[in-house]
């Protein structure tokens, strides 16, 4: 099924990290599609993402949530929406261990009534795909000599956070084979890059290392996850868009299985060169105690897109990781708002 061409699209969570990116770089590809960014703007929702692209006349930002029926069900007749693409998550592991109820309240309640909206808009303009976002923690954990996760692997979400993701997938599976609204589903890996909230692994990495404070990491850093450049994620997506089978999951993978150790050397190995000091920035590096319910790996087998849909990532990851600790250096006014 191949669609070429979105008049109206609808991102939400389009302010956060992975959203932010995905309409910069669809407003890039689409020129003449108009693009409608709802978004609720909670501590991850930063509308100085958009500053290059908010004098764009495609571009329109909505402050509101997901779980506004009134706010969704008139945004999509009132801009008559061919698309969804829902970003909108809670998806910090951490706040889910010490805060469940807002992941729950959003990923799963707030999906519901994104697919009731979206089914009663569908029934009318006989129109709408529904493209939702999902992460391979849905899967569970791998040990080191696992095979990768396919779309047929069992779901075994580990985290308050996985929980409530494996939960949005099941009910926007269940939306198209009950109630016939068109729905694809993706499934990726680790995202960085540009925009993304100090929370995570390697902004935070970054940002400790340049204030010259410690550098934690969990356990013995052996953990291993797979990295996905955020934009080759979002070619991804839209390739899935455009050429995806209604119905069908895909697994969104960077093919860059790295320890969280791996990581943080590499990222204090690219400082050391760009932002030399007196001693090296891996002496910030220290060890905490590991997270609970921590699991130990991720892996996309991320063979059917490419076969199908002709997609594979074009960052490497010391590519990619270069732009992104590049990135951050260069936008320092960025970082020092986000911290206020």
């Amino acid at each position: 099924m191949t669609r070429k061409n979105f008049k109206n699209i609808l991102v939400t969570g389009g302010s956060g990290f992975i959203g932010s990116n995905f309409i910069h770089n669809f407003l890039e590809n689409n020129p003449n599609s108009n693009v409608y960014n709802l978004d609720k703007l909670t501590y991850a929702g930063n509308n100085n993402n958009h500053l290059k692209i908010a004098n764009n006349q495609k571009y329109t930002f909505v402050h509101g949530d997901i779980c506004s029926k009134d706010t969704v069900s008139n945004l999509l007749k009132a801009q008559n929406i061919d698309a969804i693409i829902n970003f909108a998550a809670e998806s910090h592991v951490d706040r889910s261990i010490d805060g469940p109820l807002d992941f729950i309240n959003t990923n799963i309640l707030g999906t519901f009534n994104l697919l009731q909206s979206s089914l009663n808009h569908f029934n009318e303009t006989k129109k709408l795909l529904f493209v939702h976002i999902s992460t391979d923690e849905v899967y569970g954990s791998l040990d080191i000599k696992d095979d990768s996760f396919t779309e047929k692997n069992q779901y075994k979400p580990n985290s308050p956070y996985s929980a409530s993701k494996a939960s949005s997938d099941h009910l926007v599976r269940a939306w198209h084979h009950t109630f016939g609204l068109p729905v694809i589903t993706t499934n990726c890996s680790n995202n960085y890059g540009p925009f993304q909230f100090p929370e995570k692994l390697i902004p935070l990495t970054i940002i400790n290392a340049l204030s010259n404070k410690p550098i934690k990491l969990y356990g013995d850093g052996t953990n291993i996850r797979d990295w996905l450049y955020v934009k080759d994620h979002c070619n991804a997506i839209e390739a899935v868009m455009k050429n995806g089978v209604v119905g069908d999951v895909y697994n969104i993978g960077g093919l860059n299985e790295k320890t969280n150790i791996e990581i943080v050397s590499l990222i204090c190995d690219i400082l050391d060169k760009i932002k030399r000091k007196k001693s090296s920035y891996k002496e910030l590096i220290t060890f905490t105690d590991d997270r609970l319910g921590h699991d130990f790996r991720y892996a996309i087998d991320q063979s059917k897109i490419s076969s199908e849909l002709n997609w594979t990532p074009n960052e490497t990851f010391e590519s990619g990781i270069f732009k992104t600790v590049k990135w951050y250096i260069e936008n320092q006014r960025w970082v020092e708002d986000i911290q206020l």
